[in-house]
């Protein structure tokens, strides 16, 4: 099965912007079959809320890691909404007008169910990007004005529905949290996040359609050979394990034709 990881890291704590780094992490994932890989960014080497110019500096090396390795890697725009619309919308068209970049991310900045969140729906429209909002279960960690947990996300999606959103890691936010996404056509989930736990990619597949289930590492944080034999020893269909594997992914990235 090809394979398409949606959810990637390869710089992380300033580490990873080498060629030869880089192509060390090209290496181990086309021994997984992993064909392309998803640059999220250095998401929180400038902490919870990056001022302007640190997201630019975050987005550069993302933008760099597409350009040099074009066929390998695209990259999401990481934005803050707290910094206002104005900044929110002309660091989303600065780097939509650059090649590699094929989506918005967003972390811990603010709770997905903050009012900001507008200005992150405007831009991912103007831009015609999906957005992939980092979501876990508070009941776990806490610190609902930082975290979104699932229903914050799903709050996000459903509020704005002309707007793609991924719900990232399906392990953190667990079985309730596919619950909280079903029945949003515009949510999809990637199942970045922990370790598998039996039953739960299924569950996700039953609730929420296959075709709206994403894979995703989290790498270097988590190992792909584990992230990747979640899905390929679900009890699914293979057609639907290909889908989570690579179509969706090619789909949400504009890899393939519609």
């Amino acid at each position: 099965m090809r394979i398409i990881d949606i959810h990637t890291h390869p710089v992380f704590c300033h580490r990873g912007k080498r060629p030869a780094e880089l192509e060390r992490v090209i290496a181990h994932g086309r021994r997984l079959g992993i064909v392309h890989m998803n640059v999220l960014g250095d998401v929180l080497v400038f902490g919870d809320t990056p001022n302007a110019k640190q997201l630019r500096f975050i987005n550069d090396d993302s933008g760099r890691v597409a350009r040099l390795y074009p066929d390998y890697f695209s990259a999401f725009i990481y934005l803050n909404p707290l910094l206002g619309e104005r900044a929110t919308m002309a660091e989303a068209e600065r780097c939509a007008a650059r090649p590699g970049f094929r989506g918005i991310k967003l972390e811990i900045a603010n709770n997905a169910a903050h009012p900001c969140m507008r200005h992150v729906a405007k831009a991912a429209q103007a831009v015609n990007l999906p957005v992939l909002q980092h979501s876990w279960s508070t009941v776990n960690i806490g610190n609902r004005r930082h975290q979104s947990d699932p229903s914050d996300t799903a709050r996000f999606a459903r509020r704005f529905p002309a707007v793609t959103v991924i719900m990232a890691h399906l392990t953190g936010i667990g079985f309730r949290g596919v619950l909280e996404a079903k029945g949003l056509p515009n949510l999809y989930v990637d199942t970045s996040g922990g370790f598998p736990e039996e039953g739960l990619v299924e569950f996700a597949a039953e609730h929420l359609g296959a075709d709206h289930v994403v894979y995703g590492s989290d790498l270097p944080i988590r190992e792909n050979t584990v992230t990747i034999e979640r899905i390929r020893s679900a009890r699914l269909p293979a057609a639907d394990r290909q889908l989570m594997l690579y179509g969706n992914a090619a789909r949400l990235l504009r890899l393939q034709p519609s």
